[in-house]
């Protein structure tokens, strides 16, 4: 008697075991990716890490921005749009330089590109303090893409929620890289991030040349960002850096960027 109780209560243990894996396989099913979406450092079934995802969503949500690698110089240019007209206008900036020669531009979250700036810049002055040169721009990439691929693989942290185009000009002549969250980076000859990239992308491969000069350049991608551009460009909603042959990165004057509008139209 007692055996016979013992081997249906093993049964129902049984099955409540079986019934519970079945709900947990069921639930994964309806859920898919979702159910990984909380862990940072957990792969889904289909090999991605989901808060990845959600920072690359970030990215495609914040303003566009561009990049143009020209012959003898490059250009990057990015939609600066305000809250409010209460917000004084000056004080919003999104691209910014690192070393002399060397600029980037984000789209994305703007604290988390503050960080990333303010990291990149502390690597290119240890560089410029042991070596008594400015960081090549390739270098300063990597160093960049490697911060950024550190908050994918560690606990108490997440993804930084933006994309940077790094500017450049050195030894090897103009550079022009697109770093994402994922620490992934790679050189571009012209490339575009933001909300409205895939037009822009769409534009560039149509306008782009291989003996494109720099003001040119700076024409395309004022032309680029009037793909879908909501409203009128003036000088005080888009923002220019250029760095030519001289080496020297600078930011274009709300003047300056008038000029060219006027140029183009």
């Amino acid at each position: 008697v007692y055996a016979r109780a013992e081997h249906r209560a093993v049964g129902r243990g049984a099955s409540a075991a079986a019934a519970c894996r079945c709900s947990r396989a069921a639930v994964a099913r309806v859920m898919g990716d979702a159910a990984y979406s909380f862990s940072l450092t957990t792969f889904s079934p289909n090999g991605k890490l989901i808060q990845i995802e959600y920072a690359l969503q970030a990215v495609a949500a914040g303003a566009t921005s561009l990049g143009i690698r020209a012959s003898n110089g490059v250009v990057i240019a990015t939609e600066k749009k305000v809250p409010t007209i209460l917000v004084d206008e000056s004080t919003v900036q999104k691209i910014a330089m690192v070393t002399p020669h060397t600029g980037v531009v984000y789209s994305g979250m703007g604290p988390d590109a503050r960080v990333l700036v303010r990291k990149s810049r502390k690597v290119a002055q240890s560089y410029f303090n042991l070596y008594k040169e400015h960081i090549p721009v390739s270098q300063l990439v990597r160093e960049i893409a490697s911060v950024m691929q550190e908050f994918t693989q560690r606990g108490g942290v997440r993804p930084m929620g933006v994309s940077l185009l790094v500017a450049g000009y050195d030894a090897q002549g103009p550079q022009l890289y697109q770093v994402d969250p994922s620490g992934s980076y790679f050189a571009w000859k012209a490339s575009a991030i933001g909300k409205n990239m895939v037009n822009c992308k769409t534009f560039l491969e149509k306008r782009y040349s291989e003996d494109i000069e720099l003001e040119d350049a700076i024409h395309t991608a004022i032309l680029t960002l009037k793909e879908g551009f909501e409203g009128e460009l003036k000088g005080d909603n888009v923002e220019i850096g250029i760095v030519g042959e001289d080496g020297e990165f600078k930011v274009l004057s709300v003047e300056q960027v008038n000029d060219y509008l006027q140029e183009v139209e």
